[in-house]
């Protein structure tokens, strides 16, 4: 314990000897519903902190809705007398920020590694089965890829506009591949860019997506789950930042135009052992047939997690490399869970189904005990798309129906905890309910 104090102190000091200008540090984790929550600490007592003096928040600030409000669950929030929890700063997330007007810098903290951690927190669920699964002798090795729209900085009347082309002063409004949009908007991609490689993220591809004003990010390859969790977070901060100081507005919004394709978080994933060998290429790859049907069979029943929200239900179906139901297929962009062509040593997984504002978290821990799940239980999947286009299963396509397929879900409930299944689950009912207390001019409309 004294050698990593030690280690967080000299980050600290480091930090303050590179950037003597900045006088705060934001400490941030990422709530259920996937926003930021933390406090703004001066420089001084940060250091007071890596030394080893306690660093407490409120628990429930993990239950916050979407829109920061408090529910009650359970005992939470209005009967337990919202008490203090322990956090802990996250080691090499220090990092200056650049989008702001002042001088700012922003570390990560959490609640997993600690005396007590909260049970709901999204890194500590999936710290969990990171864990776990060590001690079994997987070791997985992660990429996140995320889409997101960049739209002008001003709403109209609370609706999004198209970004402007900012060589031709026109709207951005068609939807292509075209490589030179990235040279168009070359100067805010290249800020992210960038801005995402101070935070210590590796940032590989970009790609002009279908949409107008559809980008997507690739991430580097990492042997640490939780870090990349950590990167896909953070770059998602950063990335808004970036844009406003630009003069438009990026969003990971699910699905911000019916008429286009909506934004994914897709999660690339490889289990390897203790020596190095990929456990899915094992055996002519019927371990990766074991996994696909582990993650297959669990996937309807975590749709609140891969589909937060009403506008994510949205997103599934009616446009390209959407799925609509639960399927599996070999270099098929159509299916949730794609196999991408690839040597034996970088067998993977493509798990495709998360919208882009999803949890990454979460989402990770989700698709990790699928694997593992399929894994144990040794079934053969469903046939893949390549073989039968019809192949598939139902999932939830509603809120309410997919809180109540994952709320009794034995497997979800013994790997991810029961705590956590519980509290999400009612989190995303009650979100899903005050959502719905809003008479909306359509229906003005329609039924006046």
């Amino acid at each position: 314990m004294k050698s990593h104090s030690s280690t967080l102190l000299a980050e600290v000091r480091t930090f303050r000897q590179k950037h003597p200008d900045v006088r705060y540090v934001d400490l941030i984790a990422l709530d259920i519903p996937g926003h930021f929550y933390g406090k703004r600490y001066p420089v001084e007592m940060l250091e007071k902190v890596a030394a080893g003096s306690p660093l407490k928040l409120p628990q429930n600030a993990v239950l916050l809705g979407a829109q920061g409000g408090l529910f009650k669950i359970g005992d939470y929030c209005f009967n337990d007398g919202d008490p203090d929890a322990n956090r802990r700063l996250v080691p090499g997330t220090l990092k200056p920020v650049s989008w702001e007007s002042q001088p700012l810098g922003q570390m990560l903290i959490t609640s997993d590694g600690t005396e007590a951690p909260i049970e709901f927190e999204p890194r500590e669920v999936l710290a969990k089965v990171l864990e776990r699964l060590q001690h079994k002798g997987i070791h997985p090795v992660v990429a996140f890829e995320l889409e997101f729209y960049l739209f002008d900085k001003k709403l109209d009347n609370g609706l999004p506009q198209f970004a402007r082309d900012p060589l031709s002063e026109d709207a951005d409004d068609q939807p292509n591949l075209h490589i030179e949009r990235l040279t168009r908007f070359g100067d805010v991609l290249d800020d992210m860019a960038q801005t995402a490689k101070d935070q210590g993220i590796d940032i590989t591809v970009i790609t002009a997506e279908i949409g107008p004003g559809q980008f997507e990010i690739n991430f580097g390859h990492l042997d640490d789950g939780l870090r990349a969790a950590d990167w896909a977070a953070l770059f998602c901060r950063s990335t808004r930042g970036v844009a406003l100081k630009h003069g438009y507005r990026a969003s990971f919004m699910a699905k911000p135009y019916l008429q286009y394709p909506g934004s994914g978080m897709h999660v690339h994933v490889s289990l390897y052992d203790g020596a190095g060998n990929n456990l899915l290429a094992a055996h002519q790859q019927q371990p990766l047939r074991h996994a696909v049907a582990g993650c297959l069979e669990l996937l309807p029943h975590c749709m609140p997690i891969f589909s937060p929200n009403h506008n994510a239900f949205r997103r599934l179906g009616g446009t390209v490399n959407a799925a609509t139901r639960a399927s599996w297929g070999f270099e098929d962009r159509d299916a949730c869970v794609r196999i991408p062509e690839s040597d034996p040593r970088n067998l993977r997984i493509e798990h495709r189904l998360a919208s882009a504002d999803a949890n990454p978290y979460l989402v990770l821990a989700a698709i990790l005990v699928g694997l593992e799940h399929g894994l144990e239980a040794k079934r053969e999947p469903i046939p893949p798309l390549n073989e039968d286009r019809n192949s598939g299963t139902d999932f939830p396509v509603d809120m309410l129906d997919a809180v109540r397929a994952m709320r009794h879900q034995p497997v979800l409930r013994d790997k991810l905890g029961g705590e956590f299944v519980d509290v999400y689950c009612e989190n995303k009912r009650q979100d899903h309910l005050a959502f719905q207390q809003e008479i909306h001019a359509r229906e003005y409309r329609w039924f006046l």
